[in-house]
């Protein structure tokens, strides 16, 4: 059985697998716990779009301040890579960026359309929420949208985010818009 890495032991091994493959370009390989690669399947094109909305939609009403697609370390679960992050300027300017941010931001997303992320959701999202994250928001096949936080699923965001999502984008299934305000 491999022991759990520390964060350095995990980004030695991160710097070595960047050099050798592009990872962490947005190309769905994670590091988990004991520093081994956890490859997910590339996102379809819809996933994308969606993603691509989620962020747009993110830094109009929280500021410009949003990434797509950046490699977190978390403290139980290794290096993990949301699909959108949020956090204030001066955390953004408080570390390497060649490197993994070195702390989970306040905001993570995971959207759950064409991924293998589905079967370990409430590991990612505890893995954010234990890592400082103070909202993480899951979006659904259905397109429905959730909040949480420390104390589990809320009816809505403690940040004010709202968001607004093109059904077309996902299974049917949804007895409503998927719009959450």
């Amino acid at each position: 059985m491999s022991t759990l890495l520390e964060r350095e032991g995990l980004l030695a091994t991160w710097r070595r697998l960047t050099n050798r493959d592009e990872f962490g370009q947005c190309n769905g390989n994670e590091l988990d716990e004991r520093g081994e690669k956890v490859t997910n399947s590339q996102p379809s094109a819809r996933r994308q779009i969606v993603v691509t909305d989620v962020f747009c939609q993110i830094t109009e009403q929280m500021g410009h301040l949003a990434a797509m697609c950046v490699a977190v370390t978390t403290p139980m679960f290794g290096i993990r890579v949301p699909d959108v992050v949020w956090m204030p300027c001066e955390r953004w300017e408080s570390f390497d960026h060649d490197d993994p941010v070195p702390f989970v931001p306040d905001l993570c997303v995971e959207v759950l359309l064409d991924t293998d992320r589905t079967q370990e959701l409430d590991r990612r999202v505890e893995s954010y929420l234990g890592g400082g994250a103070r909202e993480v928001i899951v979006i659904d096949q259905c397109g429905q949208v959730q909040f949480w936080g420390q104390e589990g699923r809320r009816p809505a965001s403690v940040l004010g985010v709202s968001l607004s999502l093109e059904p077309m984008y996902f299974d049917e299934g949804t007895s409503s818009p998927p719009a959450v305000h």
